[in-house]
């Protein structure tokens, strides 16, 4: 994929994909509230208890760190509010939000693909695959990972996750997991 720039040569592939799915979201779901929520970059509590955590993930490329400004400046411009919180990653201020709204019994749409967000999924909560371009529901985390949303932290402990560098339990695997 070709790099996307603008006339002064910054990155804008991030603005684009972000704009894009923002304008989806907005099109087919009319959202009645939007909030977007960001990671702080600072260690988490969870780098704090696990050293390792995310250890092998490079860090954010500059192209990136410079197009994060810009996505933010969209985000006011459209008057959404910015939730984010030192020591805490965005999906943990995202979960906070939707617990508590779908609590209220409002209904919950969290655009990730970030297969720790399924566990949040529920009567109130769903997902929105922006890759996919669909809903994710408790029928489709059954499908995907074999066992209910409720039961996703324990998969993930016993399976573990390379992507944020938990082992898991050895010998167990996705299959001994479900």
């Amino acid at each position: 994929v070709k790099a996307l720039k603008n006339s002064k040569g910054q990155p804008t592939n991030a603005v684009f994909g972000f704009c894009n799915i923002l304008r989806k979201m907005l099109t087919d779901s009319k959202p009645t509230h939007v909030a977007v929520c960001f990671d702080v970059g600072k260690p988490t509590h969870r780098q704090k208890k696990f050293a390792d955590y995310k250890i092998q993930r490079q860090a954010m490329p500059d192209d990136l760190i410079l197009q994060i400004a810009v996505i933010r400046d969209i985000v006011r411009a459209y008057g959404f509010p910015i939730f984010e919180l030192e020591g805490f990653e965005a999906d943990d201020v995202m979960a906070t939000l939707a617990q508590r709204f779908a609590a209220k019994n409002v209904e919950v749409f969290i655009a990730t693909d970030d297969k720790d967000m399924a566990q949040l999924v529920g009567e109130h909560i769903k997902l929105y695959s922006p890759r996919q371009e669909k809903e994710i529901n408790a029928k489709d985390v059954i499908e995907k990972f074999g066992v209910t949303p409720q039961q996703i932290t324990d998969y993930i402990a016993l399976a573990g996750d390379t992507s944020d560098n938990i082992p898991g339990v050895k010998g167990i695997g996705q299959k001994g997991a479900c």
